[in-house]
């Protein structure tokens, strides 16, 4: 077995442990570690993953809140507020230009680690990004630490999650690369808050955040994950205008694309500007109590979300895998095929008619029919000369199939836009299924065989058994469970009073 495949193995195997230690009342994350293999295989043998890649490194494997917005907008008040903790800088500018990845930490104290904590551990949302950061920066490879840092903290509120500040957002200012590590966090997280800073009433100005933010996740299947909170509304308490103010967020939304949703109101009361009139106030505190207690019921329900997503995601791979992936593959190889026949057919025509003009100016057909008598004969003279004639037509036969490849490839960026993952998987499977030892009459992408679609058939069942024991787990419709725990309490009863009759 390659290096780098006993990698991931291990790092695979790892998790698995990692997982049926820390939740041991819920074997179904530990189980979905060998479905995702099995996954990785079928992956592996059409191209879209190397052999040291794994979807289960595309998940983070805890819960994971993901906090954007501009750098006004008070993401890092919220955050120290919501942990108790003085974890992050705050002010009026930008005052951090990293993700921080936040996390629990035993220690009575808050600790600072380096971005390679996140890059070597599968179980986090940045493992291996490393490799995607020397791929997108624009100033050539970069430290890790540059762009990511962990830091943990003994509050109680982020045991089992992950949360993820962002640096303040600002898209028009914003390298590539720190645009496509928002899309990546965006992906994985459980919960995204986007915060809006009420200060600002005209949003037109941000147009390009808004569009970043939130067209982006208009026709997404997780649209529902997606809060978005209007921060600091404590500053139009003087004007008491609040219905003004998310009036004028909801149509630069509503611009953006996004008619449904609404705006949760929020501020901290101990960075608020004081608010004299009481009964302002009393509305004002009602609102945001009413809001905070949403918001941190969809906090706390993450983990039993997070589950939900991993099974949810193996069967969407798979099915993303036969009906889309193939289906785009095949498509592609009729293509190829099809500039591969029409270039073939133009160059050795051209070929065949040079050839037969000279042979035709120059009246040499009784050298072409000698030739073929001395091949004919076996004669090594012209057996070497056959041989070059061929390896020459393989030669320009090659180039052709290599050179129609490259033209297919070199679309794939545009057709994908910022989906880099997915462009470089097709890209991946494409050019596997193109290489120089695959006959052009196969019809098949390569290892697409009828082994891997039972593997993909029995990942579906597996990713539908995983949701029934959650259900299981988290649901009783029908009531039964709850009276199988009563009966031992009545049993346990008639004893004891059958023991006190008998005394």
């Amino acid at each position: 077995m390659p290096q780098s495949s006993t990698n991931i193995y291990k790092r695979l195997q790892s998790l698995e442990k990692h997982l049926a230690e820390e939740h041991p009342d819920n074997p179904v994350l530990a189980k979905a570690v060998h479905s995702f293999r099995k996954l990785d295989r079928v992956a592996q043998d059409i191209g879209l993953l190397d052999r040291n890649e794994s979807y289960a490194t595309y998940v983070t494997w805890w819960p994971m809140i993901a906090v954007l917005g501009t750098f006004s907008a008070g993401k890092s008040t919220f955050i120290n507020s919501y942990l108790g903790l003085h974890l992050q800088r705050t002010g009026n500018q930008a005052v951090d230009d990293k993700f921080t990845v936040i996390c629990y930490g035993s220690d009575h104290e808050v600790k600072t680690l380096p971005g390679v904590a996140l890059d070597a551990d599968p179980r986090f949302p940045f493992f291996q990004i490393s490799r995607s950061i020397a791929e997108i920066s624009e100033a050539g490879p970069q430290r890790i630490d540059a762009y990511i840092q962990l830091k943990t903290c003994p509050s109680e509120k982020i045991r089992g999650k992950i949360m993820i500040d962002s640096p303040g957002f600002d898209a028009d200012s914003q390298r590539n690369s720190t645009l496509r590590l928002t899309q990546h966090i965006i992906d994985l997280s459980d919960l995204v808050l986007v915060f809006f800073d009420a200060r600002h009433p005209e949003p037109g100005a941000m147009k390009d955040t808004l569009e970043y933010l939130v067209a982006g996740t208009i026709n997404r299947a997780d649209s529902n994950k997606f809060l978005y909170i209007l921060n600091q509304m404590d500053v139009t308490a003087k004007e008491d205008n609040p219905e003004e103010v998310v009036s004028a967020w909801q149509r630069s939304l509503a611009q953006a694309g996004l008619l449904a949703g609404k705006f949760y109101r929020i501020y901290n009361p101990d960075a608020a500007s004081p608010i004299d009139d009481s009964q302002i106030k009393e509305r004002y505190e009602k609102k945001r109590e009413e809001d905070m207690a949403e918001i941190n019921t969809r906090m706390q329900q993450i983990e039993i979300e997070r589950s939900y997503r991993i099974a949810g995601m193996l069967e969407q791979t798979a099915e993303t895998i036969e009906n889309q992936v193939i289906h785009k593959l095949t498509s592609m190889l009729h293509s190829w095929k099809k500039r591969v026949i029409l270039f073939d057919g133009i160059l050795f025509s051209i070929l065949l008619l040079l050839s037969g003009a000279a042979l035709y100016q120059t009246n040499s057909w009784d050298l072409l029919k000698t030739f073929c008598g001395n091949v004919m004969a076996n004669e090594t003279p012209s057996l070497v000369m056959l041989a070059s004639l061929l390896g020459f037509i393989g030669y320009i036969h090659f180039t052709v199939r290599s050179k129609a490849a490259n033209s297919i490839i070199k679309k794939l960026p545009v057709e994908f836009g910022h989906d880099h993952t997915t462009c470089k998987q097709y890209t991946q499977a494409f050019i596997k299924s193109t290489a120089a030892y695959r006959p052009m009459f196969l019809q098949k992408p390569a290892g697409w065989n009828t082994a891997n679609q039972q593997i993909l058939g029995q990942v579906k069942n597996e990713a539908n058994d995983y949701i029934q024991s959650l259900n299981d787990l988290f649901t009783n419709p029908s009531g039964r469970k709850a009276e199988v725990e009563e009966e031992p309490t009545v049993e346990t009863v008639t004893e004891v009073e059958t023991k006190a009759e008998q005394s």
